[in-house]
């Protein structure tokens, strides 16, 4: 009979310290709104919300990165558009040189300002977000581009000084990517138009170097011997062609920028995809999981109030 009995206490007491545990488990859910406090809870589920939670980060990296991206863009084409309102002013200064009825004076005068414009064109395309230049290619702490000057400082066009293509030991030329890259998501990348190259529209043979440079250079040559066959002819027809290079250049750049907008509409969908999943793994329902507590409450104490009438019932059978 007293095996019993003690048989009947243990199994009492261990039920009163389960349902102590649950009590307990159950007011740390209440404390902190989350299912599980430690891996043991439910090493599962503690396995998926920690995935869970590393994707959300990296989900938020992609996101500073694409609104960095963004922002990088936009200073490219805000440079590509203050560079188009020179070209397209060195265009009408070309076809005012051209008329062949200008003074001497006169044409000085238009020489003085395309320089102004080309220095202003420079400093465009010379812009730089956070410190970086945004059309030196791949070397984008180097300025890019810069005005030549002959030995007695005269302006004769300008020069890129950015990434360029490299030679092998005889002389050929290496291709050398100038485009930076950004990765916006898992496996996508976005290539940026940083190769100012592109902008100089070098044509014909390379060894004959004929670009925006040199198109510059003539255009200030023909002002100084009024040369209007070259202005009103080849010169003019370049100029348009040079402007049409940067507004085409722009135009791509703002192509890159509606995917990013696209990307940022995608990161911040499954951004918030990823907390509704979290939250329905990790968060506790309030009304169920207080619920919960009451009745195992009530449960606890009614072992409680049993446990105490069979402990007292043991000690009287000793007397």
């Amino acid at each position: 009979m007293r095996i019993t009995d003690r048989i009947t206490s243990t199994n009492m007491i261990q039920s009163i310290n389960r349902s102590q545990g649950k009590l307990e488990k159950y007011n740390n859910q209440l404390s902190s709104m989350k299912e599980i406090s430690k891996p043991s809870d439910d090493p599962l589920r503690a396995s998926q919300i920690m995935n869970l939670n590393n994707s959300l980060i990296q989900n938020e990296e992609f996101s500073v990165t694409i609104a960095d991206t963004t922002d990088w863009t936009n200073m490219q084409d805000s440079a590509l558009e203050n560079a188009t309102d020179s070209l397209r002013r060195i265009t009408t200064l070309i076809q005012s040189a051209s008329t062949g009825t200008m003074s001497d004076s006169d044409r000085q005068a238009i020489k003085a300002e395309m320089e102004t414009e080309i220095s202003t064109l420079v400093d465009s395309l010379n812009t730089n977000f956070g410190g970086k230049y945004v059309f030196s290619g791949m070397n984008t702490t180097t300025k890019p581009f810069e005005i030549s000057r002959d030995d007695d400082g005269q302006m004769t066009g300008i020069k890129y000084q950015g990434t360029v293509d490299g030679t092998d030991a005889d002389g050929n030329a290496i291709p050398v990517k100038a485009d930076l890259s950004r990765t916006i998501a898992t496996g996508v990348d976005v290539s940026l138009k940083t190769d100012g190259r592109q902008l100089m529209n070098e044509q014909g043979n390379p060894a004959e170097k004929d670009d925006l440079g040199t198109f510059l250079a003539d255009a200030l040559k023909a002002l100084d011997a009024n040369d209007t066959e070259a202005l009103s002819g080849k010169l003019l027809a370049r100029s348009n062609m040079e402007t049409e290079n940067v507004v085409n250049m722009r135009t791509e750049i703002g192509a890159i920028s509606n995917r990013l907008k696209s990307a940022q509409e995608r990161n911040t969908s499954e951004n918030i995809n990823l907390k509704s999943i979290r939250s329905n793994k990790q968060d506790v329902d309030l009304a169920e999981k207080y619920m919960e507590f009451t009745m195992e409450q009530q449960a606890f104490q009614a072992s409680l109030a049993m446990g105490t009438k069979i402990l007292q019932t043991n000690i009287l059978d000793y007397l």
